[in-house]
């Protein structure tokens, strides 16, 4: 049964870990702190994180372009040119600020695709 207040559901306790005075670890609740959302659900930031109000897992990876990973709980990916030769950049996101691409600080370029695509033979490998 989940406590109610003033007929509001009342914030989940977040699990806090600190440092005591001897500089030993330390497990508390804080029972005033709201749980953080995403969307309508609650999540684990130790854990997870909330990427337009998808829940991902902190490790996750996503390609870039043809041939780049970023980590879309820190990181966007950003199309910088468009046409033949496209090229995509890696931004970082800024933590407690709603991060978009023409603002946010260059983290990497993605390379290119490669400009000899491989035969279908195989590298080096020809018709004739």
């Amino acid at each position: 049964m989940v406590p109610r207040v003033f007929g509001k559901r009342a914030p989940a306790p977040i699990l806090a870990v600190g440092k005591n005075e001897e500089g030993r670890g330390c497990l508390g609740l804080w029972l005033c702190q709201r749980s953080p959302r995403c969307g309508h659900r609650m999540y684990n930031p130790l854990e997870q994180c909330c990427d337009d109000d998808t829940i991902l897992p902190l490790n996750r990876t996503r390609l870039c372009g043809p041939n780049c990973t970023f980590w879309p709980c820190f990181e966007l990916c950003c199309p910088e040119s468009f046409g033949p030769q496209k090229r995509f950049v890696v931004r970082l996101k800024v933590l407690g600020m709603k991060s978009r691409c023409p603002t946010s600080p260059i983290s990497r370029v993605c390379p290119s695709q490669s400009k000899c695509p491989l035969s279908p033979l195989g590298q080096g490998s020809s018709l004739i």
